[in-house]
């Protein structure tokens, strides 16, 4: 375990199940442009943020406790690498703590010595504490919306 990975926790006033169902509902805290399936182990999805894009699969699933996702494909058009996340992970493990439950996230991979760690811990925090805490608490998530295309209206 790499201590300095990007790592965050949460801890809300909802059962583990709630909160593993939260975490799956990619597009009520993350983006609403997914594609694919993250409800059961090997599923790959994709979430888009215009240019950029992650490609994920859960490689680890036990129901109300733990999912991990790895990334299997990204595209980051303003890094150097722009497959800098390639061969990370994604976790987040689930666990009730005294009257709450907890929720501790780690991106391993994202370490300091990558270009991206700045920005990308940085958005890891508004997702989790402004938008996956929202969802869980609240119902409702705070996700980057789906682009709008020149046709639509």
């Amino acid at each position: 375990m790499n201590t300095s990975d990007y790592r965050a926790t949460l801890l809300v006033d909802k059962t583990p199940e709630e909160v593993i169902n939260a975490i799956n509902n990619i597009r009520g805290w993350w983006s609403e442009e997914m594609e694919g399936s993250a409800e059961k182990s090997n599923d790959v999805f994709t979430v888009r943020f215009g240019e950029v894009y992650i490609t994920m699969k859960i490689v680890e699933l036990i129901p109300g406790q733990k999912i991990v996702w790895q990334v299997i494909d990204c595209n980051k058009p303003w890094l150097k690498n722009k497959k800098e996340w390639n061969g990370t992970k994604i976790s987040f493990e689930v666990s009730k703590k005294d009257d709450k439950t907890q929720i501790r996230f780690a991106h391993l991979g994202l370490v300091p010595e990558v270009e991206c760690f700045e920005v990308c811990s940085n958005a890891w925090t508004d997702y989790l504490q402004g938008s996956l805490f929202k969802l869980v608490t609240t119902g409702k998530g705070k996700p980057t919306p789906m682009k709008k295309t020149a046709n639509a209206k």
